[in-house]
C-alpha cells in the first residue's frame, strides 16, 4: 500500500548538509508514521528518527539529536531528513521507513524504500 523512493544523498565535508528526501506513494500514507534508518558497512541497519502521521511527535536516536530533523509534507506526500554537523561516522546508506504503528516504527517498520548513499569526507 506504500512505495518509497528517496533521494538527496551525495559527498558532503564534515561539517556540511545535506536534505534527504522521500516520496511516498499510496492512499494510506497519511495515516502512517514515517522514519529513517541508517547501514554503514560492516554495521547492522540502525534507527536514525521518527515523525507520526501528524507531524507533531519525533522520535530521535541520540547520536543525532541536535544534529538532524526529520519533517512531512503530507499535502507533497514527502518525508524529509535535513542533516547538519555531519560527521565521517554519519556515512552509511539511508533508508526510509513507514509504518503504520509511532510505537514500533524504529524497531519493525511495514515498508521499506531502496536507500540512498551519504558520504561524509573529513
Amino acid at each position: 500500500q506504500v512505495q518509497l523512493v528517496e533521494s538527496g544523498g551525495g559527498l558532503v565535508q564534515a561539517g556540511g548538509s545535506l536534505r534527504l528526501s522521500c516520496a511516498a506513494s499510496g492512499r494510506t500514507f497519511s495515516n502512517y508514521a514515517m522514519g529513517w534508518f541508517r547501514q554503514a558497512p560492516g554495521k547492522e541497519r540502525e534507527f536514525v528518527t521518527g515523525i507520526d502521521w501528524s507531524g507533531g511527535r519525533w522520535y530521535y536516536a541520540d547520536f543525532v539529536k541536535g544534529r538532524f530533523t526529520i519533517s512531512r509534507d503530507n499535502a507533497k506526500r514527502t518525508v524529509y531528513l535535513q542533516m547538519n554537523n555531519l560527521k565521517p561516522e554519519d556515512t552509511a546508506v539511508y533508508y526510509c521507513a513507514a509504518d503504520q504503528d509511532f510505537i514500533s516504527i524504529d524497531r519493525s517498520p511495514d515498508y521499506w524504500g531502496q536507500g540512498t548513499q551519504v558520504t561524509v569526507s573529513s
